[in-house]
């Protein structure tokens, strides 16, 4: 810049020394030809003119040579700024619609097989997420399957695509032949688990299995969710399925409902690492999840569940032969209108304020008999309450209202104390114990 400013000043000196030779030449030049007569009146005016633009001419050199100087004393007295500002200050909070919680990430574990049907889970996964940082897919592949292995791949980068490494048959009892494979269904997922909290380390994970899709707010949910298991030792798991939740059966008006359940209900569920590493060494060889409705595992603890499912399953193909399928699963209602979980508040779901909420509602309902809740709602067309004293009356009752019967460890699906909450003819029905319930009696199972 230096260089270019004596360029600049030596150009102006020039300029200036040959505009003054150029006025005195003008100046000192005779008129027109010699003669009698008087000088041509246009020849001072063209001088004039000259001088004038000589003049002009010199004011905007000189203005563009002070330009330059001043340009100059700016460029040596500013240093450019680093190409990485230091960190110094805390970024402003974005509002909260906008704002990468806390980046919590839940990866989702998406146990595959041999369905290249997989394709409709990721589809609907994938579309769903709010962030591909907060929310990683990992599938891990068991079976081996090349026409599975092949959908998952074609994903690319959007999903982590592991694979379980054995593919062998498991020693099991001879009477147990006929159940292999739910022998390597648990080996799976013992295994997918694994890599999920200790080779990736997260520290919470969503589990879902290949035949599952997924409703709109199904991570709102999730990630709603999370901090209550993380406040409330009393819960151990947040389901995003309702055994019972076939249409008509539940309040698709009230899908931001949730309930304490201490029936175990997978099928699309959210655990913490801390839970994995309780469960960990003690894994069942097969039949994982009534395993985990044993007592020993439970351990008095409840999940969360929804009033309407946030997933529905559609395969009927699998180790189960299609057990409950067609009677109860294909008719399971999938929320289809977005709630705003995470702007709720779910503290009504912490134990101490839910029993005695939940509990008080359950218990000032009209106790009704099957017979009049069938005739109709009458005068009275708020909840009422189906009483059942045994097993065998409450199987009863729950087959009349077209709920799932069956009972494990002696737990209903979908109850909580003893109690499931369902809609029946557009009314709200508790099929509760008496108000004396004492726990629950493995020998109804």
């Amino acid at each position: 810049m230096l260089k270019k400013s004596s360029l600049a000043l030596l150009g102006a000196a020039l300029f200036l020394a040959w505009n003054g030779l150029l006025l005195l030449f003008l100046w000192g030049r005779p008129g027109s030809a010699p003669g009698p007569g008087p000088a041509p009146p246009a020849l001072p005016a063209q001088l004039l003119r000259l001088a004038q633009d000589a003049e002009a001419e010199l004011r905007l050199q000189r203005e563009l040579l002070l330009q330059i100087q001043r340009l100059g004393r700016l460029q040596k007295h500013h240093k450019p700024p680093p190409k990485t500002p230091p960190k110094t200050t805390l970024k402003t909070p974005k509002p909260p619609q906008n704002e990468e919680e806390e980046e919590v990430v839940i990866p989702v574990l998406v146990l595959a097989c041999d369905r290249s049907s997989v394709r409709r889970c990721l589809d609907k996964i994938l579309r769903y997420r709010p962030s591909e940082r907060r929310f990683p897919v990992i599938v891990s592949q068991d079976c081996g399957h090349a026409e599975t292995a092949a959908v998952i791949a074609s994903y690319g980068g959007a999903v982590e695509h592991i694979r379980q490494p054995d593919l062998s048959d498991v020693a099991v009892p001879p009477e147990h032949r006929k159940f292999q494979g739910y022998y390597k269904i648990s080996r799976h997922y013992r295994w997918a688990l694994g890599q999920v909290f200790r080779t990736f380390r997260h520290r919470a994970a969503i589990v879902v299995e290949d035949d599952l899709e997924v409703a709109p707010d199904f991570f709102e949910y999730f990630q709603a969710v999370l901090p209550l298991l993380r406040e409330d030792r009393s819960l151990w798991c947040a389901s995003a399925w309702n055994d019972n939740g076939k249409e008509g059966l539940v309040d698709p008006g009230r899908a931001e409902l949730l309930y304490r359940t201490d029936f175990f209900p997978g099928l699309g569920w959210l655990l913490l690492a801390e839970l994995w590493e309780e469960l960990e060494p003690k894994w069942p060889p097969a039949f994982w999840d009534d395993w985990m409705r044993q007592p020993e595992q439970r351990r008095g603890r409840a999940c969360v569940r929804p009033e309407v499912s946030r997933t529905m399953t559609f395969g009927r193909k699998g180790v189960s032969h299609g057990q409950f399928y067609d009677q109860y699963l294909k008719f399971i209602k999938l929320n289809d209108r977005f709630v705003p979980f995470t702007r709720l508040d779910l503290s009504y779901l912490k134990k101490d304020e839910y029993e005695r909420s939940f509990l008080h509602e359950v218990y000032s309902a009209p106790e009704v008999r099957l017979e009049q809740l069938q005739e109709g709602p009458g005068r009275h067309s708020g909840p009422v309450r189906l009483q059942y004293r045994g097993r065998d009356s409450f199987k009863a009752l729950a087959k009349a209202l077209g709920l799932m019967d069956d009972l494990k460890s002696g737990v209903p699906r979908a109850g909580y104390r003893g109690v499931v909450s369902v809609l029946s003819r557009g009314r709200r029905v508790f099929l509760a114990p008496p108000a004396d319930w004492a726990g629950y009696d493995p020998s109804w199972s």
